[in-house]
């Protein structure tokens, strides 16, 4: 099996989910079952598409798997957004989030191009 771990782009998403878990454990009760849980499937998504796709046999395959990363990652960035309109998530952690979304998309995008 490929080594997936070596990938910087998947080291990020990685991030981006493992801090989202944290980020929506403070989210409502209410929440649970809607907001929390969309927000948790969206960024969990980004790494395990990379993952799937790199163990893939084909450059094709890969990059289906990466267009479906960025699409999670796209959800994940407006589920943020609109977490913080809500008033769930302080300015702060809005701030430091993007700018890791913003940094594995980049990285993304660079890996596509690459193949």
């Amino acid at each position: 099996m490929a080594n997936y771990r070596k990938l910087i782009v998947w080291q990020k998403a990685d991030e981006v989910a493992f801090k989202i878990y944290k980020l929506t454990k403070t989210f409502p009760k209410s929440e649970m079952f809607g907001l929390t849980s969309q927000l948790r499937r969206a960024s969990l998504s980004i790494p395990t598409n990379i993952v799937e796709g790199y163990n893939r046999k084909s450059k094709k395959e890969l990059n289906h798997f990466l267009n479906i990363s960025l699409g999670s990652l796209a959800e994940t960035e407006y589920l943020v957004d609109f977490s913080t309109r809500l008033g769930y998530l302080k300015a702060e952690d809005l701030q430091n989030i993007n700018n890791l979304i913003e940094e594995v998309g980049k990285l993304l995008w660079s890996f596509q191009k690459s193949l």
